[in-house]
């Protein structure tokens, strides 16, 4: 079973991903910033890690460029629910991503996305 690490301040998007992630047969961890989701990856190794973006303590661009810079298998989808926020997707691409959205997103496409990167 693949763990996945959702880091997102918004407690309700955790607990919407959580509740579809683990209704997909996957194993869900939980970080309300950017310093606790890079504390949980180095103890897990998670297989695959949502971040948001804009977070309080470190944003998910220093926890894309963290993971990305020092752990290069690391595989991470990026989100946002800020409004202009289409640059620093973009960004999160240059960072390392592999993939990103916009919130509100589709499920289906968002789960068709973790689908394929623990595939890869």
């Amino acid at each position: 079973m693949a763990l996945i690490l959702v880091i997102d301040d918004d407690e309700h998007i955790r607990a919407l991903l959580r509740t579809v992630l683990e209704a997909a047969g996957y194993e869900v961890m939980e970080a309300p910033n950017g310093r606790i989701g890079l504390e949980l990856y180095r103890q897990s190794q998670a297989d695959l890690v949502i971040t948001d973006i804009c977070m309080p303590e470190l944003n998910g661009l220093d926890v894309i460029l963290e993971l990305t810079r020092g752990l290069l298998d690391a595989k991470v989808i990026a989100i946002s629910g800020s409004q202009g926020e289409q640059s620093s997707l973009s960004v999160a691409k240059l960072l390392g991503a592999h993939q990103t959205f916009q919130k509100p997103f589709s499920i289906q496409q968002l789960l068709g996305a973790v689908r394929y990167e623990l595939a890869h």
